[in-house]
């Protein structure tokens, strides 16, 4: 069977491809699928399917493993296609608000067999509900869909009853407080900016029909609100950067408020601000290295962000940085029957919504936690590997980094070079590399001729060229380097 086209836009049904990189398949994936025919984890429907028949194949992917619904497809595995991409695809939307609670799933993927247009739809593993259909149970062994037994039932209700708070209403909460500029950039980042924004986000479990019409849930405040604090004041993240190994008097902090896609831009703008940099020399090549990964700490700041428990009042994200390792920590325990021995293979969202919002935006991947990636970025930076650990109400994640490694005399000399230094700031640096801070009274006993004033701008000349960062305020100043 020919593919002429699997990820390629066309100008017609630009809009109903799935963002790239995330969880579109390859031609070759595709290929299997169809070869493989109807199993535990794929599932076809006739163009024809009605979303009730649609929502039995999805509810019963979800209730088990996850999968693919390839819709456009008869059942012996020949391609036939859909007539019309958009009517597939509110489909597909029609058919997850028939589910109890409302299946929140990927955009599907549009994709091209041999000029036949076919419907992809990722079912992820790990949802966090027990899905239903008019009071049906169903679940997917073998190639069918099956009503699940009394004691399956009871099983996967105890697995999967944690969840759920980010899909309640925020008492008092209007579409008033939602920001229609987040909205509007999320319907363009889906590539839906003509789309109805309370169906979309109804479909995303951002809103929930009640009574009154669509009302903002908790994931709806915390992705689009236009002041989410004001609903959970504990919804942000704390990020400090302290001189030396432990917690101390000395600290620079930046507390990251707004939805939760500002949180991330402001938590990663401040880990870059406040991460050392240093020089190694690979073979014959010198480059700069940061003192972690960042694609690692952003990874732990998201996974952080995605599946913290929010339920839990009085305490955020905390994103510690100390000289030798950096933590973030997250409220809630590991969710679900994800523990510390399975959390590299297993799967469970806690917060599907905003998971899947995260994913649409770029932030996070929808099938995984990204656990592995962290661990190998952290092994190819010649690194520990992440430490992992449950509190008593949370979960931590611990890097260590280059440490005194990265600042040395050595490194932050290389990092001088071709600066516009004077003798005095070169010492001043040497003292840095050192003793890891400096307040202008050292400054001032290491150069007595200076006056307060010069003291003052040469160290402010240096935090200009972006070779030591202030902490504190007056009289609590010090400078560390950057």
């Amino acid at each position: 069977m020919p593919v002429t086209q699997a990820s390629g836009l066309r100008p017609d049904i630009e809009g109903l491809y799935m963002m790239p990189g995330r969880s579109d398949h390859t031609l070759e994936e595709i290929m299997a699928l169809l070869a493989e025919g109807p199993g535990e984890r794929v599932a076809f429907a006739p163009p024809a399917a009605s979303p009730a028949r649609l929502a039995e194949h999805l509810i019963a992917l979800a209730n088990a493993h996850g999968g693919v619904l390839l819709l456009g497809v008869q059942a012996n595995g020949k391609p036939v296609g859909v007539a019309d991409p958009q009517e597939a695809r509110a489909g597909i939307q029609a058919a997850g608000l028939l589910s109890t609670p409302p299946l929140i799933l990927p955009l599907p993927q549009i994709v091209e067999l041999d000029g036949r247009l076919i419907c992809l739809v990722e079912v992820p593993p790990g949802l966090p509900h027990v899905y239903s259909l008019n009071g049906r149970y169903l679940t997917r062994t073998g190639g069918r869909n099956r009503l699940l037994s009394a004691g399956e039932l009871t099983s996967l209700l105890l697995e999967r009853g944690e969840a759920g708070f980010e899909s309640r209403v925020a008492p008092a909460a209007t579409l008033a407080d939602l920001d229609p500029a987040q909205v509007a950039a999320y319907l363009a980042a889906i590539g839906q900016p003509d789309g109805d924004p309370q169906q979309i986000l109804l479909a995303r479990g951002c809103l929930v029909p009640t009574a009154d019409g669509p009302t903002p849930s908790y994931a709806g405040i915390l992705l689009f609100g236009r002041q989410p604090q004001r609903f959970l004041r504990h919804a942000e993240i704390i990020l400090v950067r302290y001189a030396g190994p432990t917690m101390g008097d000395e600290f620079l902090r930046h507390d990251a408020t707004g939805t939760l896609p500002d949180q991330i831009r402001q938590a990663e703008t401040f880990i870059k601000a406040n991460m050392r940099r240093g020089m190694r020399i690979r073979g014959f090549t010198r480059e700069e290295i940061t003192e972690y990964p960042l694609p690692v700490v952003r990874e732990a700041i998201v996974n952080a962000v995605a599946h913290r428990d929010y339920a839990i009042r009085g305490e955020g994200i905390r994103v510690l940085i100390f000289s030798d390792h950096l933590e973030v920590y997250s409220p809630g325990r590991l969710p679900g029957h994800v523990t510390l021995d399975n959390l590299m293979t297993e799967r469970f969202s806690r917060n599907e919504a905003i998971v899947q919002v995260l994913s649409d935006l770029g932030f996070v991947e929808r099938l995984g936690y990204g656990i592995d990636r962290m661990v190998a970025a952290m092994k190819e930076a010649g690194l520990p590997e992440p430490t992992f650990e449950e509190t008593a109400a949370g979960f931590r994640v611990t890097l260590r980094g280059h440490g005194e490694e990265l600042v040395s005399q050595e490194a932050t000399a290389q990092r001088w070079t071709n600066r516009r230094l004077n003798p005095r700031q070169e010492k001043a640096l040497a003292y840095l590399s050192e003793h890891g801070t400096i307040t202008n009274r050292e400054f001032r006993e290491l150069c007595p001729e200076l006056s307060d004033e010069t003291i003052r701008r040469e160290l402010a000349d240096m935090v200009d060229q972006g070779l030591i960062m202030k902490v504190g305020d007056r009289k609590a100043t010090y400078y560390i380097l950057k």
